[in-house]
């Protein structure tokens, strides 16, 4: 019995974050940051998509070079979901919004090819284009949560499975040709 208090040695099982130990933390409150904000940027999403990528193109001109027009149009799919996890993370003011669905999908843009480098484009483009909707006050957990976007996709960035712009002649020697 000592156990479940958090006395003896199997250590704490109560806690103020857990409600009971088989159901995990308490469910995010989605109106403790700003909710009218998140809506107006779920509202505009497909602008908000169309002109993030259009500043990723305008940044990375290697964009366009890498992608066909499937290629590009997937990216603008991504964009939508980006923007529906930035407005969570608005509405919340947590960035674990962002932070972990980055950490979600960073496998399947190794696997799409797709290089860390164009998802944190996007995210910037997104942080320019979602900027001007916002208030000064709304601004900061809408940054807060693309910084924390970017950092993952940095530091998956570092693994050697990324589908970075290699140079030709090194990536020649490295095969053996």
């Amino acid at each position: 019995m000592a156990a479940w208090r958090g006395e003896g040695p199997r250590g704490a099982v109560d806690s103020t974050l857990v409600s009971h130990p088989a159901l995990g933390a308490m469910p995010p409150d989605m109106t403790a940051g700003f909710p009218d904000a998140a809506a107006r940027l779920v509202a505009a999403r497909d602008d908000l998509g169309a002109r993030a990528l259009e500043d990723a193109l305008a940044s990375s001109p290697a964009i366009r070079a890498r992608y066909d027009e499937l290629g590009l149009r997937n990216l603008l799919r991504d964009t939508q979901i980006m923007i529906e996890r930035i407005a969570k993370a608005v509405a919340s003011g947590d960035v674990i919004w962002t932070r972990e669905w980055a950490d979600w999908v960073a496998p399947v843009y190794r696997r799409r090819k797709v290089p860390m480098d164009d998802a944190i484009a996007l995210m910037e483009g997104l942080r320019r284009a979602s900027a001007a909707m916002l208030d000064e006050d709304e601004r900061l957990p809408m940054n807060a949560a693309v910084d924390a976007a970017v950092k993952v996709f940095r530091y998956y960035r570092r693994f050697s499975g990324d589908a970075r712009v290699r140079n030709p002649i090194l990536d020649a020697i490295y095969k053996g040709a």
